[in-house]
C-alpha cells in the first residue's frame, strides 16, 4: 500500500467546494468527471453536470478527491467522507478490503469496475468509511 488520500462526497455542491480548496491549496485539478461522462453507470436525471470524481493535488503528494452525492438520501454530515487506499496490486487490495470489511458493512465489493480500476468502498466496525482501489495493468 502506497497511498492513503482523504476522499470527500458533497450533496451536489463539490464544485463550489473544490474552487474553494483550489484557492486555498493553490494547483490545479487533475482530473474532473462529470457524472454525464461516467460511461455505464445509471445517472438520475439532472445530475447530469454533477460531479462523478474531482481530484486536487497537494504538495504532498496526496490528493484531495472528491464527488457529489446523487443519493441524497444516504448523505449526512458525518459520512461524507472516506479515507482512499491506493493497494499496490489486486491481491493487496482485496485483503485489505477483507480485513476492514471484518465486522463492518461492506457496501461495494472489491471488483472491477467501468473504468478499467478495481475498487470496492465499506464502512469498517468502528464507522470508519473506506475506499479500497488498484489502477494498475489488469486484465
Amino acid at each position: 500500500m502506497k497511498v492513503v488520500n482523504p476522499y470527500l462526497n458533497f450533496p451536489g455542491n463539490t464544485e463550489e467546494a473544490f474552487n474553494f480548496y483550489r484557492s486555498v491549496f493553490g494547483g490545479e485539478f487533475s482530473l474532473l468527471m462529470r457524472m454525464k461522462d461516467a460511461q455505464g453507470m445509471p445517472v438520475p436525471q439532472g445530475q447530469e453536470e454533477k460531479i462523478m470524481h474531482i481530484a486536487l493535488p497537494l504538495n504532498s503528494g496526496q490528493v484531495l478527491m472528491a464527488s457529489d452525492n446523487c443519493n441524497a438520501s444516504t448523505f449526512s454530515e458525518g459520512n461524507n467522507y472516506f479515507i482512499s487506499i491506493h493497494a499496490d496490486n489486486v491481491e493487496e487490495g482485496q485483503k485489505l478490503f477483507d480485513a476492514l470489511a471484518e465486522g463492518g458493512k461492506p457496501e461495494h465489493p472489491f471488483e472491477k469496475q467501468f473504468w478499467g480500476a478495481w475498487h470496492g468502498n465499506l464502512s469498517d466496525k468502528y464507522g470508519v468509511n473506506w475506499m479500497v482501489n488498484y489502477e494498475g495493468n489488469v486484465q
